[in-house]
C-alpha cells in the first residue's frame, strides 16, 4: 500500500524566492503523515489520546533536495521504517507530481509518552501489533539519513 498524498505549494507558504520554506517542508510532511494514518489506515491519533497515550517528536533529520515552487503540486509519501518499544521513525518524503524527482526526505523520531505523566512510556502490545503490522522492511536504518538518499540515487528511484 502506497501511503501518498497530493498538495499544492501555497504562496503564503513560500519564500521570496517562490520557494517552499524550509519549515513548511516538515509541517506539509507530518500533516501529510496524519492524513495517511487515517486515510490509510483507519488511525486517528486522538483515539491514542483517549487510551492515555501519544508522542512527541524527539528528532528530525532532513535533507533537502530540490525546491518545492510556489502553486507547484507536490506528492508527499511515508513509511513506518522502525519501531522500538518506545519510539517510531517514520520516513517522509516529497517529490514532484509524477513521483520521479525527489524534493526532500524526512526522518521523524516519535517517542511514546504517558498523557497524565508527561514521561516517555513503552508501546502497548497492541499497538505494537498494529505498528509491526504497518512497518515496510525495504529500508536500511543502520547508515543514517544520508546513507538512504546515496541509496535511493544509487537505485535510480528518484532523481535529484
Amino acid at each position: 500500500m502506497q501511503n501518498q498524498t497530493y498538495y499544492t505549494v501555497r504562496f503564503n507558504d513560500c519564500d521570496p524566492f517562490g520557494h517552499l520554506n524550509n519549515s513548511k517542508y516538515i509541517d506539509y510532511m507530518l500533516n501529510a503523515r496524519e492524513d495517511h494514518l487515517s486515510q490509510y489506515h483507519q488511525i486517528e491519533l486522538g483515539d491514542f489520546h483517549k487510551q492515555g497515550f501519544g508522542w512527541v517528536v524527539t528528532n528530525h533529520e532532513i535533507q533537502y533536495v530540490r525546491p518545492a515552487a510556489y502553486n507547484e503540486k507536490v506528492c508527499i509519501q511515508s513509511d513506518l521504517i522502525e519501531v522500538g518499544d518506545s519510539h517510531l521513525l517514520v520516513e517522509m518524503t516529497i517529490h514532484d507530481e509524477t513521483a520521479n524527482t525527489l524534493k526532500a526526505i524526512l526522518w521523524t523520531k516519535f517517542t511514546c509518552i504517558n498523557i497524565k505523566t508527561g514521561k516517555k512510556e513503552i508501546h502497548p502490545n497492541d499497538f505494537m501489533n498494529l505498528a509491526n503490522g504497518m512497518l515496510v522492511s525495504d529500508v536500511n536504518t543502520k547508515h543514517g539519513l544520508k546513507g538512504r538518499l546515496a541509496e535511493l540515487f544509487k537505485k535510480n528511484q528518484v532523481a535529484g
